[in-house]
């Protein structure tokens, strides 16, 4: 099973500082929230490689790799927009994930079929992105994610830009996804509603600092005595 560890990770940012300091094991998708700002897309793009940490070390399945570059490291990263490049067709997006090069084997052309008709997709594979909905976009993304293989995948916002029903399909298939592949699912959000469908376990970020990493359930618990509290206040 996958295991991620911030180990007391810290950046300075202009006037800002973040530290960090998570244990997270095995699969399941958990859910990343808190206030805008306060250091969710931080904590991402510092697990990503995108930010270098001042301090610190980040395992993933026990080994360092806050020196390695982005590329280097065992995820696959899906932003809320922009996942797919406009002048490839669907099918050359999704082999990405295997070939940056597009230097492919019949077998690389099978797992890429095979992994869009796991994310409903069957018969894209030629259309280009501009030709996509906003749900059929992030479906490819997911589909190049699969073919990758890697065991963390981080969402930053993936279906903020979705209409709810799209927001629930999608949902169901990251579902699916992660049961199918074992992975751990690291997801920005902050629907609430959300993150108690989807999510097993919370993290909630306050000022660049993790203020709660628990069982979702417990989260939705504290949440619903801090709101008591407030109005009995």
């Amino acid at each position: 099973m996958p295991a991620l560890r911030i180990d007391n990770v810290t950046k300075v940012l202009g006037d800002r500082q973040f530290a960090y300091g998570l244990d997270l094991e095995g699969g399941g998708i958990v859910a990343v929230t808190g206030p805008s700002g306060s250091g969710k897309s931080t904590l991402f793009h510092l697990i990503a490689g995108f930010e270098a940490p001042d301090a610190g070390r980040i395992l993933m399945d026990g080994a360092d790799v806050a020196g390695l570059a982005p590329g280097e490291r065992p995820l696959t990263y899906i932003f809320q927009d922009h996942n797919l490049f406009a002048h490839l067709d669907v099918a050359a997006n999704v082999a990405l994930g295997i070939s940056p090069r597009l230097k492919l084997s019949v077998a690389d052309d099978e797992a890429v079929a095979e992994a869009l008709a796991k994310v409903g997709l069957s018969g894209f594979g030629t259309r280009m992105p501009q030709a996509l909905s906003g749900g059929e976009r992030q479906r490819a993304a997911f589909a190049r994610a699969l073919v990758r293989r890697r065991p963390f995948l981080l969402l930053d916002e993936p279906f903020a830009s979705l209409d709810e029903a799209l927001r629930r399909d999608m949902g169901d298939l990251l579902l699916e996804l992660q049961a199918a592949t074992g992975i751990m699912v690291l997801m920005i959000s902050h629907d609430s509603g959300e993150i108690g469908r989807l999510a097993r376990r919370v993290v909630e970020i306050e000022a660049g600092r993790a203020v709660f990493s628990g069982r979702a359930g417990d989260w939705a618990g504290r949440r619903r005595d801090a709101g008591r509290n407030s109005g009995q206040a």
